[in-house]
């Protein structure tokens, strides 16, 4: 489960993204340059035709060639999320959706260009293998691709696709969502045709739709460019008995399993079973030439960890050292088991987020 969300004013993007993974998945952060073409490259489970490449700041699970978002030095971001597609997924291995994020901002040196790429590759290739190191768990992605000026929502089906722009701003959780409203699509595929018909109805996904409230809702207000507001909604544990949303200092959630006790279903996520959210980034994507591109990482639960501020290419040691992902894994254990340490933890990361956003 992930949540991705954009929202594109006159003088730029702001793109921002949560990455939920197996609760002791390692994640870090690592820039890689630019680099020439070669013979062939070796994605997570295929060797395909290589290309030159831009560089970009990943992050990225420790055991994947792919990312689960990033963005690159021409201002392209792009998140995945998992969609539940309606298809025997017992294929051959072929690209998954972290390899698709990461080949489109290498290749895409604008989100027309990036959504070229993912479109391409993943007809050409197909998806298949699993998106888990320690199970056999293959699956459909739908991804946000954007820059300055915009971008494109895709959701796909095997090798089929279809994509709509993101318009002011949108946001995707785990589900099908775009429905008719798609502007492009692969060959084939009938102008009426609906994305929600490519859904597994034996899958609930009232859990998307409840994160996709809270990013929707921060999509939707004046301070959506403000990086501290798409934070404060990465930080979200919802409503009710956890907290009003955008609370990062409210007691976690405890884990919930699917058609349980959906409060701790949230943005920032703490499953056991479900899922944990283990890195997230915001990203400033400028429209002015000449305005560097800005990324805000976080690795760990966004709750109880720092959102540092990377200049490309310079990436804090901590953010690419195992290291650094277990002790942010270490704060969110300490306070899932006693929410009473939450507010020293809490006032010492804003004071330091404070000096960053000063």
């Amino acid at each position: 489960m992930c949540d991705t969300f954009a929202r594109t004013g006159p003088t730029g993007t702001l793109f921002a993204k949560n990455s939920d993974r197996p609760r002791d998945e390692v994640q870090v952060v690592r820039w890689h340059p630019p680099r020439p073409a070669g013979p062939e490259l070796h994605t997570q489970y295929l060797r395909i035709e290589d290309a030159a490449t831009h560089g970009v700041l990943l992050s990225q699970p420790t055991w994947l060639w792919g990312a689960e978002h990033g963005v690159n030095e021409c201002g392209v971001a792009i998140g995945n999320e998992r969609v539940w597609a309606d298809r025997d997924l017992d294929g051959p291995p072929a690209l998954i959706g972290m390899d698709l994020v990461r080949l489109g901002l290498e290749r895409g040196g604008s989100a027309e260009e990036a959504l070229a790429v993912v479109t391409t590759l993943l007809e050409r290739h197909g998806q298949g293998g699993s998106g888990r190191p320690d199970a056999t768990d293959p699956y459909d992605s739908s991804f946000l691709i954007a820059d300055a000026h915009g971008g494109w929502v895709v959701e796909t089906y095997g090798r089929e696709w279809v994509a709509a722009p993101i318009e002011v701003g949108t946001s995707i959780s785990n589900r099908y969502s775009l429905g008719t409203s798609w502007t492009r699509g692969s060959a084939g595929i009938d102008e009426s045709w609906s994305t929600l018909d490519w859904h597994d109805q034996h899958i609930d996904v009232r859990g998307a739709d409840h994160r996709l409230s809270a990013t929707r809702a921060c999509v939707a207000t004046a301070d959506a460019l403000d990086p501290r507001a798409a934070i404060a909604t990465l930080r979200d544990h919802g409503t009710g008995p956890w907290g009003a949303p955008g609370s990062g200092d409210r007691p976690i959630p405890p884990p919930t399993e699917p058609g349980e006790d959906r409060s701790g279903i949230t943005v920032c996520m703490h499953g056991e079973r479900v899922s944990t959210t283990t890195a997230s980034m915001v990203a400033w994507l400028p429209a002015e030439d000449g305005e560097p591109v800005r990324a805000w990482v976080c690795i760990g639960s966004p709750c109880v960890g720092e959102y540092v501020a990377v200049d490309m290419p310079d990436v804090p040691a901590h953010l690419a050292d195992v290291t650094g992902w277990h002790e942010a894994a270490a704060r969110r254990d300490r306070v899932e088991a006693d929410p009473a340490a939450l507010p020293a933890i809490r006032a010492e990361i804003d004071r330091r987020e404070a000096a960053t956003f000063a």
